[in-house]
């Protein structure tokens, strides 16, 4: 988790007036990207490294079809074969799998981001 350091209050003498208002301007925006300014929805908070806890994704399983779109033609339809039907089923499984864990990690990673997790 990130570790801040509160800022003092910024000095009420000594400073000319643009230096107050550009540190005041400066300490109001940090506390608002560090969370301490009391933002009641933090839509302002920054995300910090150590929010991001996700792995990163394995090489996903579908490298390349295995269907070669082999068929027969019979009575002057052209007809699929039976073996490379099963081949394009089981293609489209497993790239629906890895689809599936891909949406899964990047929905995971959105709510890190939106600190709902």
């Amino acid at each position: 988790m990130a570790r801040f350091t509160a800022i003092p209050a910024v000095p009420q003498g000594g400073l000319t007036d643009w230096q107050s208002v550009l540190i005041s301007a400066v300490k109001e925006n940090v506390e608002l990207l560090t969370g301490t300014r009391g933002e009641v929805d933090l839509a302002s908070r920054a995300v910090t490294q150590g929010q991001v806890t996700l792995l990163q994704m394995p090489d996903q399983d579908m490298r390349q079809i295995t269907a070669k779109g082999a068929g027969f033609t019979i009575s002057g339809q052209q007809v699929v074969s039976l073996e490379d039907y099963g081949k394009l089923l089981t293609d489209v499984q497993t790239l629906a799998n890895d689809l599936a864990y891909t949406r899964a990690v990047l929905n995971a990673l959105i709510k890190q981001v939106r600190g709902q997790v």
